[in-house]
């Protein structure tokens, strides 16, 4: 004789968490996805703050060669340097939790990408490409591209470095 199929039996559907039980605030925060946690958002804000205040700075401290737009060039291809730097820094220090995240929110997310600009990028290549430089206008794309490429290739490289001369 054969045995029918057994119905498959149905799964336990999760639960709303109820706000009268015992979970904490701080257990419900941490079940948060990290771009809704207050804490880190001001956390990445205040690293923004500092980046776009540095990235002002070295605007106002570069000058401009023959139209070149050379502050964004270099905020662009030293912030891919950090960023290259810093990530593979903290993925070699361990898991992406604790002090290495902040580390990653505020220096890499906060700053470096307050820092670098690539609204910037884009304007002033349509500038120089409206005021007819398109050869100045193809290098500044090229240069930026590739240098930036290089640069954080050049970053991860020498976080490499310090991690094999501390071992």
């Amino acid at each position: 004789m054969v045995t029918p199929p057994s119905s498959p039996q149905p799964q336990p559907q999760p639960q709303p968490v109820d706000p009268d039980s015992e979970v904490t605030a701080a257990e419900r925060t941490a079940r948060r996805p990290l771009h809704l946690q207050p804490r880190l958002i001001v956390w990445v804000a205040s690293g923004g703050v500092l980046g776009a205040a540095a990235r002002i700075g070295v605007i106002h401290l570069s000058p401009a060669p023959a139209g070149f737009p050379l502050a964004t060039f270099v905020v662009n291809v030293v912030g891919a340097f950090v960023l290259g730097l810093l990530l593979q820094g903290l993925s070699d220090a361990g898991p992406d939790e604790g002090r290495r995240r902040l580390a990653r929110l505020w220096a890499g997310t906060g700053f470096c990408g307050a820092f670098t600009t690539y609204s910037s990028f884009a304007v002033d290549t349509d500038e120089l490409l409206r005021a007819g430089q398109l050869g100045l206008a193809l290098a500044y794309v090229a240069a930026t591209l590739m240098l930036g490429a290089a640069a954080t290739l050049a970053g991860v490289a020498a976080a490499g470095l310090r991690r094999r001369r501390s071992v």
